[in-house]
């Protein structure tokens, strides 16, 4: 199953391992059973320190990794490929005894966890959101015992997808109860179960002093901004509300130049990582609600948070990034991860056999349908213009393939349900008028990007769309406040270009620094 040139990396890798692993297999007779078999035979027989044996879990094929001695342990029902196949690997690293590389607050944060949690955790081995959540709980059960955690591949049981009407990845259980949905890291978790840690948040955030340069994002824009930030020497802060941004729910990039092919959550870990290579203050999880500009020339910008403690500094670089456009219609919200979704790549899998549609006839949409095409029943793409907008080429295979319905001039006007799950979808034919109904399971949105900037409205100005309104050299209408990214007028959203616009506004917001005068100063002079 594992190619010689993987068998050898792993065998490198599982000298790390300190403390004897055990494999316990539970297995039934069916095909995927004999795979998952043959795959941890060949992981025990790559360290001395790994042994299998058969067990008898409920779940069937499923497999523990258990620290031999000890109820320390993780579980994985179905075979950890694809994305997974990293988590599968740290588990059983870390399970092995191999620490960490999380902060020691954090870890020290899991094991004082009081109480008893059982996690499961719904993943696609197309899902590249889903290794974050999957690894995040595998290593709160090796930190702290009282945590249990099982990932179970949605594809492979279907029966319990269905009965928990399971239509988005990752969804996570806790002792039987939804927990959430969607990627989440650890300290998101955290952040969930540890109720008094947003408040202790606060209270550190407070007491911080003034930055020269303060980031608001943590995608590329501002990861590049708080490196060439840092680079000057001068005191540098992040504040992100999800660090990564919307890099995070990309899957392939092909386009950055000198890399041919990378991943976009493999992006954002090089990218975090980087920045933590500098004297960067870095604060994850804290959302931006307002902006209050220095009240005279050299004063201090503030910036207030969610969780009610506030950030100053002389400059401010907004690099807040966009988010994915909803259709804005009826039954969206309400049905939203109950049959509409926003990532093929993560949820494709969960309608196999099933009727989906595609909103918007653009590059995504049309990708997607395409991908989609390979695993659902129908496709119907809805595009509201007159005409496709995607590339020539992407719109050939699409009219290719035998499952696929286009509609063009199409205006969806409301999501259809039974209170739980989507049925259906209504559209206008923008022609004539006249309204259709299709009767389907999914309902995938890919019809743009909104910017992140309903909170700067009435301070800084802003474009009719959102946009944040910059010149060449990135400053705002504010003066000492930058920004970058998806979020400004610069046109062309892409990661490349968002990059470069981080730098530009990190090295201009040097520039104003270095002209000008402090209100101490000038209050001294």
């Amino acid at each position: 199953m594992l190619d010689n040139n993987v068998k050898g990396q792993l065998k490198a890798y599982f000298e790390r391992i300190t403390q004897p692993v055990e494999l316990v297999a539970s297995l039934d007779d069916g095909a995927k059973s004999q795979e998952m078999l043959e795959l941890l035979q060949e992981i025990e027989a790559l360290s001395d320190k790994i042994t299998l044996r058969r067990g008898d879990d409920a779940r069937k094929p499923s497999f523990a990794i258990n620290r031999a001695g000890t109820d320390i342990g993780v579980r994985f029902a179905g075979l950890p490929m694809g994305h997974e196949f990293n988590s599968l690997i740290l588990a059983l690293l870390q399970v092995g005894g191999h620490p960490s590389k999380e902060s020691a607050d954090v870890i020290e944060q899991v094991k004082s966890l009081e109480g008893e949690y059982v996690f499961e955790t719904y993943f696609s081995l197309t899902c590249q959101n889903c290794p974050d959540v999957v690894q995040a709980l595998n290593l709160m059960s090796v930190l702290n015992p009282r945590i249990k955690h099982v990932a179970i591949d949605g594809a492979l049981f279907q029966g319990e997808v269905e009965q928990r009407k399971i239509m988005a990845v990752p969804s996570i259980f806790l002792n039987g109860e939804p927990f959430g949905q969607g990627r989440m890291g650890l300290e998101q978790i955290l952040a969930k179960i540890d109720t008094g840690a947003s408040a202790r948040d606060a209270e550190k955030i407070k007491a911080k002093d003034a930055f020269d340069v303060l980031v608001i994002g943590g995608g590329p824009a501002g990861a590049s901004a708080a490196i060439y930030a840092a680079r000057k020497g001068i005191r540098t802060g992040i504040a992100a509300e999800r660090f990564g941004g919307q890099v995070l729910d990309t899957m392939g990039i092909e386009n950055f130049i000198s890399v041919s092919h990378t991943e976009g959550p493999k992006l954002a870990a090089a990218l975090e990582q980087h920045v933590k290579d500098y004297d960067v203050d870095i604060m994850n999880l804290q959302r931006a609600e307002a902006l209050i500009p220095a009240a005279q020339p050299g004063g201090l910008t503030e910036v207030r948070l969610a969780n009610g403690a506030s950030l100053k500094a002389r400059t401010v670089i907004l690099s807040t990034g966009a988010r994915w456009r909803q259709m804005n219609v009826p039954g969206e919200d309400e049905y939203r991860n109950k049959g509409v979704a926003y990532c093929p790549h993560c949820d494709g899998p969960l309608f196999k056999g099933k009727r989906v549609a595609v909103i918007g006839g653009g590059n995504s949409g049309v990708e997607a349908a395409i991908d989609l095409a390979g695993i659902v029943a129908h496709v119907t793409l809805i595009e509201f213009d007159s005409q496709l907008r995607a590339d020539e080429v992407l719109q050939r295979k699409l009219r290719s393939l035998p499952n696929v319905t286009i509609v063009t001039s199409g205006l969806t006007t409301e999501v259809l349900g039974d209170g739980n799950k989507v049925t259906g979808l209504v559209y206008k034919d923008r022609n004539g008028g006249a309204l259709h109904t299709v009767e389907l399971e999914g309902i995938f949105v890919q019809i743009g990007l909104v910017p992140n900037t309903e909170w700067l409205k009435g301070t800084i100005a802003l474009t009719p769309r959102g946009e944040i309104e910059v010149d060449a050299r990135g400053q705002t209408s504010v003066p000492g406040v930058f920004a970058a990214g998806d979020a400004t007028t610069v046109p062309y959203k892409q990661i490349v270009i968002a990059m470069g616009e981080g730098s530009k506004a990190a090295l201009s917001a040097f520039d104003f620094l270095i002209r000008s005068v402090p209100v101490e100063a000038a209050a001294a002079a």
